[in-house]
């Protein structure tokens, strides 16, 4: 009966090792173990979110999406932020209950991978939400009529630029898509695109354009949920900080840069007739006008200025222009100049008091205007004194110092 002669895992790898370190057994074990530790990297849960920081959040800064952007629902805050909360608070306030769904989603909560896969198992795509859809279309609306208002109305050196109004649907359609890829859903763009173009011209036959908008994005909205819709299988791909503050910081830059140009191009003020001056004249005329002249003029001298005797003096010197211990106005109230000693600012004090007493005036018209003065002159009087008090004494001080070295 013959025998089987085992040999050991170890004393097998030294054997390879004698015969040929760079054997192909090697190589593919140490390709197993890479690619399980890249396994491992992949399937590893993100970052823990915490409820009572989300709610926090939520309750101190919510209305601008907040607690969205703590876990990573970039779209969903960018949406709350130009719409003060989902239309003045009402999303944010219809969120209080929302907020551990919200986090069991972010933390990939078993319980809610478990509840998230029954959904894929029960529907083959998302079911119809009245929310989401209601909101798609309100936002379609809404970007379209930023887009709207920010073309302008009368010419621009000489161009007629009114046919930007093509531009309205490429909004509304962004809108509805938006709001379609907040969370596990999501579709493509450009079935909104197609169909907010097609159903646009309808402008030419109702005149209301706010109409027209909605209509335009109700149709782009219909089509995304019939077409487009369907599950996000997998968890949305987190972005680094600075990734995700380029892209919220360029979306909120062009979002303000569409109400710049309403409020330069066809904004307007009343002037004091009751008559309305578009924006864009009224800055123009302001950068015309002297105060501005004049306002230029000494930033212009304040930085030539620091530029020969160093911004440190120049700030000193701007600090006490602003008087900010009412010593040079106490002067002036006084009528003594700032060399004045103390014997001089108590001899104006005492004339000035007698002259300006209440008890002295008979006139009851200008007994008030005298009775203002007075305290005026008794503030001025307390000022001076301090300050000269305070100096005589940091003065005795130092004398006392050098006293002591010498």
């Amino acid at each position: 009966m013959g025998t089987t002669q085992t040999v050991s895992p170890v004393a097998g790898k030294d054997k390879t090792n004698d015969t040929s370190k760079g054997s192909p057994s090697k190589a593919k074990s140490n390709g197993q173990v890479q690619g399980k530790t890249k396994n491992k990297e992949v399937n590893a849960l993100p970052p823990q979110k915490s409820v009572v920081i989300a709610y926090l959040c939520w309750l101190f800064g919510g209305i601008f999406g907040l607690h969205h952007l703590y876990l990573h629902r970039d779209r969903h805050a960018f949406i709350w932020w130009c719409t003060l909360g989902g239309y003045m608070g009402i999303g944010w306030m219809g969120e209080l209950f929302l907020i551990p769904e919200y986090v069991r989603d972010a933390n990939e909560d078993p319980k809610f991978v478990k509840m998230f896969v029954a959904k894929l198992q029960a529907y083959p795509k998302p079911p119809y939400s009245s929310k989401r859809f209601v909101g798609q279309v309100m936002i379609g609306h809404l970007f379209g009529q930023v887009c709207s208002m920010a073309i302008p109305e009368t010419l621009v050196g000489g161009w007629d630029l009114s046919f930007l109004h093509w531009a309205i649907p490429l909004f509304v359609s962004l809108g509805v898509w938006l709001v379609g890829n907040i969370g596990r859903e999501q579709g493509v763009w450009w079935h909104c695109l197609l169909a907010a173009y097609l159903a646009y011209p309808a402008r030419y036959l109702i005149y209301d354009e706010t109409y027209s908008l909605l209509l335009t994005g109700l149709v782009a909205a219909l089509t995304f949920d019939g077409l487009s819709k369907q599950w996000r299988r997998t968890p949305p791909r987190r972005g680094s900080p600075g990734e995700r503050t380029f892209k919220l910081t360029t979306a909120v830059i062009i979002y303000c840069a569409f109400w710049g140009s309403f409020l330069y191009f066809n904004g307007t003020i009343s002037d004091e007739d009751g008559g309305e001056v578009p924006i864009h004249e009224a800055i123009h005329n302001f950068l015309a006008s002297a105060w501005w002249t004049d306002l230029k003029q000494a930033l212009q001298d304040t930085y030539n200025y620091a530029q020969h005797h160093g911004w440190y003096e120049t700030w000193k010197e701007v600090f006490e222009s602003m008087d900010v211990d009412g010593e040079r106005n106490s002067y002036k109230v006084l009528g003594v100049s700032a060399t004045a000693s103390q014997a001089e600012i108590t001899a104006a004090y005492r004339k000035l008091s007698k002259e300006y007493h209440p008890d002295k005036v008979k006139d009851e018209g200008l007994r008030a205007q005298a009775h203002q003065r007075f305290i005026e002159i008794q503030q001025a009087y307390s000022v001076l004194s301090k300050i000269k008090s305070n100096r005589r004494r940091k003065n005795k001080q130092y004398q006392e110092e050098e006293a002591i070295v010498l």
